[in-house]
């Protein structure tokens, strides 16, 4: 069997059953969780045929990780659902953030007391049982200054009382706290734990810990077990219109961004989580009404007649979201470049900053300011790496250079506006709106209260459905949907059977024929999930060796991405999937003709495509490096749309 033909057979849609629900209801039951949670070629071309002839409980727009949260919310609550994203699950926001789940201990300082148990609570389920092969402890530590000792004894009393505080509302959640406890550190211990720090700048420190995740693999990971339990996920599909009955969202137009096809997908309820672009969402209601669409057959449901793209002419539409976008820029450096066995938490004059471990190298953030330009590519310019460099400089007692930058993101915050002009003031909790009857947007909150967000708004969409005259499949079939949200007691795909994976790793390793080390990487990504992409590698020579330019990641991981995790083009896999853009000196340059021949073999890319991917994200990385150089906001976000999106770049076509 050729690899193409392997891809082709592994990636066969599974069966799901209409308006079937939790616990083995959404999919065939010959078919295993592991099987129906692949996101391959296969799986997207059923799924988009299940977008046209289907009528789903919910449609959630954004791919995301309030998105994802909440298509798995919605499924797993027996509820048929689809979730389509316009670009790669995770291209946002949930891809650029600091890698932390954390509790916020600067929030401590802010008296939101609330948001920070909320946030604990959800580190301490992510970290025990959600997702325990993703989540895992990195030590922190809180340097505190030299000065007097009047001073030195005041600070450490400060410090020390917040994070008692922060570990004694970590064991308040329930359970185990599932971090270490914190612990003081003298000036001669902190300086083992951390020799590149200014001796003469350092009194001692507070060690606490809090954890650390790759956030694009939890996206994918939470949109693979949301298709596990029967969701239709499309990512490359962009929402560009709402379909509209009276006063009521009955469903979106869809438009395939790698065919140029539209789709009119109907829904009972739709959920934007679409973060810094939630007023899009609002101005499509507000726009022009277009033709009236004729009646649309949906299985599990009545034609039901629509009018495209909006609202009646007239009508008033107010989201009540106010949504600002903040931009934190994060730089990331090799390993050598600083001596430490722990992250550091340094305050600065507006926020504070993070230098964390991450495998072989050290990543250095955030700047936390206004952006109100391009929002699906935001740039650093010049003057927020300076401003990294030199905040981290005061405490290191050998200084970075730009010369010692591997790799550079930014990100954009959705953050709830405020009365405060500084968006390190801004709230990070969240709202649930619903601007027209059937549209629900969430938006706000932070990288691990993603659960808390989705269970919250697919709450209001419920409370919706049980209003509606029209009563659905489900419960047509007799089939109640629970009135809460079970996300809390359901692992994500990978982490049943992970602890006993790993304590048996060794004997993975030799089972397969790679080092241990291998067999860490890929359980430390995958779960037990690691075993699928071990077979892969096993399967042929070419997928067995390292990615050229990148040598800690696998071939296999690449093919893994394109034939199970919903990797469409090369920017999806070495900028998420796997992220040599920003590990690497090179920024995937090196690696980026290998990476194509392997999607090739996985997505039938012809010579062409293979060109024009190549090309494309070499544009990229030079467009980023250029936008690197650039002074100030406008003049690197001018540099950044150099390269165009490698999507969209199909004919729209006439609607399916």
């Amino acid at each position: 069997m050729t690899a193409r033909t392997a891809a082709q057979a592994s990636t066969s849609p599974p069966t799901v059953r209409e308006g079937a629900g939790y616990r083995g209801r959404v999919r065939d039951a010959d078919v295993s969780r592991h099987a129906a949670g692949r996101l391959g070629p296969g799986q997207r071309v059923a799924a988009l045929r299940r977008l046209r002839e289907q009528r789903f409980d919910v449609l959630v727009i954004g791919g995301g990780v309030t998105g994802a949260g909440a298509a798995l919310d919605a499924a797993s609550r027996g509820l048929s659902v689809a979730l389509v994203e316009a670009r790669d699950l995770a291209a946002g926001t949930s891809s650029r953030s600091s890698k932390l789940i954390h509790g916020g201990l600067r929030y401590l300082e802010q008296a939101e007391l609330g948001l920070v148990h909320e946030a604990l609570t959800e580190r301490n389920l992510l970290a025990r049982r959600l997702a325990p092969h993703l989540v895992r402890p990195v030590p922190i530590l809180v340097p505190l200054p030299a000065g007097p000792l009047p001073v030195r004894a005041a600070r450490r009393a400060y410090y020390g009382a917040g994070v008692a505080l922060y570990d004694a509302f970590a064991g308040l959640t329930g359970g185990a706290r599932g971090m270490p406890a914190h612990r003081h550190l003298s000036r001669a211990a902190a300086r083992r734990m951390f020799p590149s720090l200014r001796s003469d700048a350092l009194a001692g420190a507070i060690r606490y810990f809090d954890g650390q995740v790759d956030d694009a693999r939890l996206v994918v990971t939470l949109a693979r077990t949301a298709a596990s339990l029967g969701a239709a996920v499309v990512p490359s599909a962009r929402v560009v219109g709402f379909l509209r009955r009276s006063r009521q969202v009955t469903g979106a137009v869809v438009r395939d961004l790698e065919s140029g096809v539209e789709i009119e997908v109907a829904a009972r309820t739709v959920i934007g989580a679409t973060g810094v672009w939630s007023d899009d969402l609002t101005a499509m209601l507000r726009s022009a009404p277009g033709g009236t669409a004729g009646p649309v057959p949906r299985s599990g449901g009545p034609a039901a007649p629509a009018v495209r793209s909006g609202a009646a002419a007239g009508l008033v539409v107010r989201s009540g979201l106010r949504v600002r976008a903040s931009k934190g820029v994060h730089l990331v450096v090799p390993r050598a470049a600083i001596t430490g066995e722990a992250g550091l938490i340094l305050r600065t004059a507006t926020s504070v900053l993070f230098v964390l471990p991450w495998g072989g190298h050290w990543i250095i953030g955030t700047t936390d300011t206004d952006w109100s330009l391009d929002r699906a590519h935001p740039a650093a310019s010049a003057h927020d790496i300076g401003y990294l460099l030199a905040e981290v400089n005061q405490v290191l007692d050998r200084r970075l250079t730009t010369a010692d930058i591997e790799g550079v993101y930014a990100g954009l915050r959705p953050l709830l506006a405020g009365e405060d002009d500084a968006t390190s003031a801004l709230s990070r909790e969240h709202a649930v709106v619903e601007p027209m009857l059937g549209l629900f947007l969430v938006a706000g909150g932070k990288l691990t209260t993603y659960r808390v967000m989705a269970a919250d708004v697919v709450d209001r969409a419920v409370r919706r459905l049980d209003q509606g005259l029209d009563p659905g499949p489900s419960r047509a079939a007799g089939r109640s949907t629970p009135r809460r949200s079970v996300t809390s007691q359901l692992p994500l795909l990978g982490a049943d059977g992970y602890g006993a994976m790993w304590r048996d790793r060794a004997g993975l390793a030799r089972r397969y024929g790679v080092a241990v080390g291998v067999a860490e990487h890929l359980l430390e990504r995958y779960g037990t999930l690691a075993a699928e992409v071990l077979r892969l590698a096993a399967s042929a020579p070419e997928y067995a060796g390292p990615v050229t330019g990148a040598p800690e990641y696998l071939a296999a991981e690449i093919a893994y991405a394109a034939r199970a995790e919903g990797a469409l083009h090369l920017d999806d896999v070495l900028a998420r999937r796997t992220r040599i853009s920003i590990e690497t000196p090179h920024r995937g340059e090196d690696s980026v003709r290998h990476a194509a021949a392997l999607m090739a073999a996985e997505l039938g890319w012809s010579p062409a495509t293979v060109e024009r991917e190549v090309a494309h994200y070499l544009a990229r990385v030079a467009a980023e490096r250029e936008s690197q150089r650039m002074p100030d906001d406008r003049t690197a976000d001018a540099a950044r749309l150099g390269a165009p999106d490698v999507r969209g770049r199909a004919t729209p076509a006439r609607p399916a």
